[in-house]
């Protein structure tokens, strides 16, 4: 593979990460114009609705005449249908580019090589696969959801130094976490918050900490919240219910929907997480983050149905408690908050 594919694509990817959350639900991509080995063009996904990388791309160069001689590099298939814009490869062929260098495929099945497709036939050089790994991983997501038909999912949980998750709590205790890291850490995690689609939590968790499950100490939307309620137990006074965010509710319990809470009913005594899976999709959610608790954690685990796991391990003890889940993964990052370590693994 040439070295200078590798090196334009890599610009690609740089430029996707640009876009990656305004994008959402569409995939961030990456594209560079290059004339006689100089960058005459570049280009990202703007937010949802938005042109897209090629046509940001074109759109920079000031001398248009100049595109039939150009070499145009996309982090991902140029798209060839109509959505809420035009198709990027009816652009690449409106202005003539010669030569197409394509990260990887598109999984979405109204492209899925159809782009591709369109640019030979108009003529186009087409090299494909160039960083294609890479390329996925930018839209980890996005492929996700397409070739998995379920949401990209991040488990998350704060565990003690001697493997805790929470205390165990009495009826009197306050109606509040139990905190174990630092203001540090909880910022990244609003931060994270503001990255993905959707956040979910157990009813256990849900009454005893009456969670906000906002984004409240970062700038960025918040995700929609998801939230088990098998009998309907969380009182409706709390916080996942004041409508301010969209709110999905698991249960077993028909009701009527109202203004951003919506009821789904699953049935408890089997595949619960594929269940939520199969709804979080019909609902295009792409990502969803598992903040708890143990038992919704485990479940998705023991299903085998997650991607990374982030876990802190603050500077307490509890000496006994909840314990944290049981879990094996393969460990690609570790880092300090302060006095708080973050652990990220991958699922094998």
């Amino acid at each position: 593979m040439s070295k200078t594919h590798k090196t334009y694509m890599k610009r690609c990817l740089q430029l996707a990460k640009n876009g990656l959350v305004a994008a959402m639900p569409n995939p961030s991509v990456g594209a560079v114009i290059v004339h006689n080995d100089v960058i005459i063009g570049e280009g990202y996904t703007s937010a949802y609705g938005g042109n897209h990388a090629e046509v940001n791309a074109v759109h920079s160069v000031k001398g248009k005449s100049v595109l039939k001689e150009a070499t145009i590099y996309v982090s991902l298939e140029p798209c060839s249908h109509f959505g809420k814009t035009p198709p990027c490869s009816d652009l690449i062929i409106k202005y003539k580019i010669p030569k197409v260098v394509i990260g990887t495929i598109d999984p979405f099945a109204k492209v899925a090589g159809k782009g591709i497709e369109k640019l030979q036939n108009a003529g186009c050089e087409v090299v494909l696969n160039v960083l294609k790994e890479e390329c996925i991983a930018s839209n980890k997501r996005f492929f996700t959801f397409h070739q998995h038909k379920r949401p990209y999912i991040i488990l998350k949980w704060a565990q003690t130094q001697d493997g805790f998750i929470d205390k165990i709590r009495n009826e009197n205790d306050p109606v509040q976490p139990n905190w174990i890291t630092n203001t540090n850490s909880r910022q990244l995690v609003h931060k994270w918050r503001s990255e993905e689609a959707a956040i979910l939590v157990g009813t256990n968790t849900a009454i005893t900490d009456n969670p906000k499950l906002n984004t409240r100490d970062w700038h960025g939307k918040s995700p929609v919240r998801i939230v088990l309620d098998r009998s309907l137990r969380i009182p409706e006074t709390y916080s996942l219910f004041d409508q301010t965010i969209k709110t999905i509710v698991l249960t077993e319990q028909e009701r009527d929907n109202k203004t951003n809470l919506v009821f789904e009913t699953i049935d408890f005594s089997k595949n619960i997480a594929q269940q939520i899976c199969a709804i979080l999709y019909n609902h295009n959610l792409q990502s969803v983050i598992i903040e708890g608790g143990k038992q919704t954690l485990q479940t998705f685990i023991d299903a085998n149905l997650w991607d990374e796991a982030r876990v802190f391990k603050g500077n307490v003890l509890f000496y006994t408690g909840i314990e944290a889940p049981n879990f094996k993964g393969n460990l690609v990052a570790s880092s300090k908050i302060s006095d708080n370590t973050l652990d990220s693994y991958y699922n094998d």
